[in-house]
Order: structure tokens, then sequence, then C-alpha cells
């Protein structure tokens, strides 16, 4: 391309990063203007608002790379007022870099944000939230601009933002909605200051707050330490162990809608792309960091994955999973390969989307029949066929059975573990353990989704949901591309998907061994095939049926039923497992609520030293001036 070409595209492409931030952002203010009686209205204005970025988010897909300083440009059109220039030496701070990562994340917060605006239109309907579309579009917005800043403070604005918005998207109803949402602003919040400490740190050390001019090696206390700042604030926002508290709280108490959007797909989009940002831009790894993060890889996977096991609600049953989801994401990154990170990131993608469509089955389901317990629904099957195979592809998704898109980045993290085992080290000499942890937490996933498909869509139905029917085209429609999405990411993972989307992003790597995903997917047609034609060969009459009893009786009868989380009760009375259950129970391992303890143990006893005697005040006086002078001396 010559000169003059180039700097025409670099234009518009300035143009398009300045306009993908903006639209949503000024049409989420301007939307706070209509009356919520028009929320109809709202919604199809938003859904043309989304259409708009959604353009602008492809066609920055296929421009160049590159970094650009916005405020000079704002500078010399229109952000001058009487010959004073409002933006002066803004370019340093207003700086996006548009790179392949950056690009990623861009096309996949489009997709998503556009599916579940279009569910939204129906499901709003009923599950209301207070200015729903306004802070919709500024999620938006902001998680554009989060994604595509390359200064550390625009980012912490823009970061900062999202977590306001998160804790809009969950209406006040009730004490426990309530509750959850004031311990999400507070642990995002305090995460937030904490990666304000690292940015500082950053600033100290570098002299520069650019994220492609740092690369710091964590061999000292004050580049470990901004390293650990800035992972609390990723790791809370993608809700990993131990800052992951909020994500179950917060899934079971807000609409399918806020939960789709945020907890289930932006936020973990937003909180591994830092990561990202962190462990091969910001950061050179060492090996104790190496082992940190894969340590904090398996811990999520299993210790989340556990408590999903006995979960009845069946939201907060996929809050626990989508933390679990997030261990793998880790344990990619902290392997450091270029095969370890491709597959965090296809990982990452993999869950925005059969999370995003577990969330808005779960959606679906509770507004046709008014509950989210498993113990209360069954038998959904026919009643909402739609809903049901939709979450049958996301259950076998996000549980790693192939053909789907679960199994295809599982299947790369598992490699990537056993290449990282020919490394020298402690991380390296304990792959056999990261492997053993991560295929077993799979296989858990894989038993609680049994419970989950099993509870909601198979046995017998209540007689008083004989009337239940599948939900609108608008809300299965949606559904039904997740779906798709899973089917066809996990079938050409190897032929397209990952060379395509992945490999422009992390450098060219190659696989070990043989593994297709188009042959792993013929291979499972086939045997599905040879097992039909094998059925209809022996003949549906040779199978045997017999009635069921329960005490001696017949259930049919009686009515009876065994819900499917009482097998699951076994998992909580093994003795190396029970424990564990009473303590979680107790919110022991619940880095908010002991926080919150320790705080007001700290505040009663500043309260007992308030005796009201004048003496015990003067001495309080004396020592906090003693103290100061040692400090400034």
């Amino acid at each position: 391309m010559n000169e003059p070409l180039k700097l025409f595209a670099d234009m518009y492409t300035c143009m398009y990063l300045q306009m993908l931030i903006i639209i949503p952002l000024a049409a989420g203010v301007l939307f706070f203007a209509i009356p919520e009686r028009f929320q109809t209205v709202k919604g199809i204005l938003a859904l043309a608002t989304t259409l708009v970025t959604g353009y602008l988010g492809v066609a920055l897909y296929s421009a160049d790379p590159q970094m650009t300083a916005q405020g000079e440009m704002l500078s010399r059109s229109c952000m001058a007022l009487l010959n004073t220039d409002l933006l002066q030496n803004a370019g340093e701070f207003l700086t996006f870099t548009l790179d392949g990562l950056s690009k990623l994340i861009i096309l996949f917060i489009s997709i998503l944000a556009l599916l579940i605006l279009i569910y939204t239109l129906v499901y709003n309907r009923t599950a209301r939230v207070s200015n729903y579309y306004p802070w919709f579009l500024i999620t938006l917005g902001c998680s554009y601009g989060a994604v595509l800043s390359d200064n550390l403070i625009l980012f912490l604005i823009f970061w900062g933002i999202l977590g306001i918005t998160l804790y809009k998207l969950i209406p006040g109803k009730d004490e426990k909605s309530s509750a959850a949402a004031k311990k999400t602003m507070i642990l995002i919040g305090a995460s937030d200051t904490i990666m304000l400490v690292g940015i500082a740190l950053l600033w100290r050390l570098t002299d520069t707050l650019s994220i492609n001019n740092i690369s710091l090696e964590t061999n000292n206390i004050l580049t470990v330490t901004a390293f650990l700042a800035l992972l609390v604030g990723s790791f809370t926002k993608a809700g990993a162990f131990p800052f992951h508290s909020w994500v179950p709280d917060y899934s079971e108490t807000a609409p399918a809608s806020s939960v789709a959007l945020l907890p289930a797909s932006l936020d973990k989009l937003l909180g591994i792309y830092f990561l990202a940002r962190i462990t091969t831009d910001l950061f050179i790894m060492t090996e104790g960091i190496q082992l940190l993060l894969l340590s904090i890889g398996v811990i999520t996977i299993i210790t989340a994955v556990l408590m999903a096991l006995m979960q009845h609600d069946c939201k907060r049953l996929l809050g626990y999973h989508a933390v679990s989801q997030v261990g793998y994401m880790i344990v990619g990154f902290g392997l450091g390969s270029l095969v370890g990170i491709a597959a965090g990131l296809f990982h990452m993608i993999n869950n925005a989307i059969y999370k995003s469509g577990l969330f808005l089955s779960t959606g679906a389901v509770e507004r046709q029949t008014g509950k989210s317990d498993i113990t209360e629904l069954g038998g959904l099957s026919k009643a909402m066929p739609v809903t049901f195979i939709a979450s049958l592809v996301f259950a076998m998704s996000i549980s790693g059975v192939p053909p789907f898109n679960g199994f295809a980045s599982k299947w790369m993290i598992y490699q990537g573990i056993i290449d990282f085992g020919s490394g020298e080290g402690i991380a390296s000499s304990l792959w056999i353990v990261w492997l053993g942890l991560a295929v077993f937490g799979s296989a858990l996933t894989l038993a609680s989704f049994v419970k989950f498909i099993g509870g909601i869509f198979l046995g017998r139905r209540d007689p008083a949901m004989a009337k239940i029917r599948e939900v609108p085209f608008l809300m299965w429609f949606p559904m039904a591309v997740l779906a798709l999405l899973c089917v066809i990411f996990g079938v050409f993972a190897t032929g397209i998907i990952i060379p395509k989307l992945f490999t422009p992003v992390v450098g060219a790597f190659s696989f070990n061994g043989l593994w297709s995903s188009s042959l792993v997917s013929l291979l499972v047609l086939i045997s599905i095939i040879l097992g039909f034609l094998i059925y209809l060969a022996t003949g549906k009459k040779k199978f045997r049926a017999e009635e069921n009893f329960i005490g001696g009786e017949n259930a049919e009868k009686l009515g009876a039923s065994f819900p499917a989380p009482e097998f699951y009760k076994t998992f909580s009375e093994f003795k190396l497992f029970s424990r564990i259950y009473e303590r979680a129970e107790e919110k022991t391992f619940d880095i908010y609520d002991l926080s919150k303890k320790a705080v007001f143990w700290l505040s009663g006893g500043l309260s007992s030293a308030h005796t009201g005697v004048l003496p015990g005040y003067i001495i309080w006086v004396c020592a906090g001036l003693i103290i100061m002078l040692l400090i400034m001396i």
C-alpha cells in the first residue's frame, strides 16, 4: 500500500476507533431522557446502536494494527473553544492500540452484545431493570474503551465505570439482591484501588503509562508487587479464586439478561484480556510466577466445580461454573507457551459463547415457569424443545465433550501442559498434577451438568406446568445462534478457527501428536450413525421396560419422584469434602466476608477506645504525634 493510501486508511481507522467508543456512550447517556414506559422503543434504538457499533467492530477487525493518539486528532477537530485547546497534551493519555488481541476481543464483544440485546427485547418485558438499555450501551462503550486503551490511566477509567454498570444492572428488588449488588460493588471497587497501586509502581519504575512500552522482569520486590496488584484486578473481574465470591451471588439474584452480558461474557473477556496483557506485554514471567498462576488456576477449577455440584438453584450453579472455567484460562497463560496462550484465549472465547448461552437458557426457563430451583423443575424437554437442545449443546460444550468447542480448547490446554512437562523447574516437574486436576475438573463439570439437564428438562413434569410452552422467537434465536457457534468452533477448530482467529494474535505454533478437530467430529458422527443403525436393527421391542418402585410402592401410581440433586448429596458426605462444604457454607473462604469481619473487629476495637474520658483522649493524641514524628524523622 502506497503512502497516501496508508494515511487515508489510518485516518478512517482512527475515526472508527472514536465512533466505536463515543456512539454507545453518547446514546446510553441520551437514553436516560427517554421515560421507562417506552422501554420497547429504547430497546429497538439500543439494537440499532449495537448494530452500528458491531459494523464498526467488524470493520476494525480487518484494519492494520496501529497505535493512535486520539487526543491530538480531537484537538485539531472539534475540541477547541474560543481559541483555547481543551485537550492540551491529551494525546499523552488518549492513546489507543489496535492489535490482534484487541481486535479479537472487540469482535466477540460485538457479537455477544448483539445476541443478548435481541434476547432482552422480549425478556425485559417481565424481568425489568431500571434503565437497562442506557446502562447496557454505557457498558458496551466502556468495554470497547478498556480493550483499546494503551494508557493505563485511561484503561482504569473505563474499567472503573464498568464496575458501576455492573452494580446498576442488578435490581435491588429484595434484601438478597441488594446484598449481592453491594458485595459486587465493594469487591470490584477494592480491586480497582489495588490496581491503582500497581499502575503507580509501574509509573515509578518505567516513567511511562503505555502498555506497549512496558516490559518488566518479575525479579524484584517492586515488580512482583506491581504484578500482583494488577493480577488482583484481573482475577476479580474474571471471577478467579479467591476473588470469585461475587459471581455466584450476582448470578443467582440478577436477571439472566444482566448475568449473560457481564459475569458470563464481557467480564470474562475483559478480565482475561487484561491477564493476557499482564503476562505477555507488561511483565516477563519467572518460574515462581508461573507456579503461582498454575496453582491458582487448578485451585479455581476444582473448588468452584465442587461447589457447583451442591447447588440446587440453576443460576447459582452456573455462577460457580463461570468461576471454574476461568481456572482453565489461567492455566493456559501460566504455561507461558504459544500453545498455552492460544488455548487460554480460545477457551476464553468458547466460555463466553456457551456460558452466556446457558444463562439465556435458564432465563428462558425461569420466565416460562417462574422457578430456578432444579428440585422444582423437570420434564421440560418436550414443552421447550429449542431451549432444551441449545442447553444440551452448551452443557456438552462446557463439559468438554467432543466435537464441541469446549473440548477443542481444553484439549489444547492439556497438550500445552504435557509440552510444559518437558521443561525444567518445579512448575514443569508438577505437570502431571496440573493435567490430572484439569481433567478431573472437567469430569466433575460433566457430572454437575447431568444434574442440570436431567433436573430441568428430563424426568417427570409437574402437572402444574402442563401449559408451559417454548419462549418467543426473539428469545430462542440468540440461543440457537450461540449453540451453532459451539458446534462450528468445535468441528472446525484446527482447520479454520485457530489459524484464522488465534494464530494472528499469538504467532505461529504447531501441535505435537495427531489431532484434527474435523477428524474427531467425523468419528463422533460415524459412531452416532452406527449406534442408531444398531438400534434400528435390533428392534425397539427387544428392550425391556420395568416399573419403578420406591419403598416397595409403584412410583408411577404414587406420583413420586427423586429429584436429580439428591444423587449428589453423597459428595458432601465424603469425609474429605464434608468439612470443606461446612466451612464454605459458613463463608470461611469468602474474602469479602473475611474482610468485613476484620473491618468490624477493627472498628469495634477503635470504638472501645472512645471512653469519653479526657485523659484517655490526650494519651491517644500524644501517641499519634509521637508516631508521626518517628515517621517523619
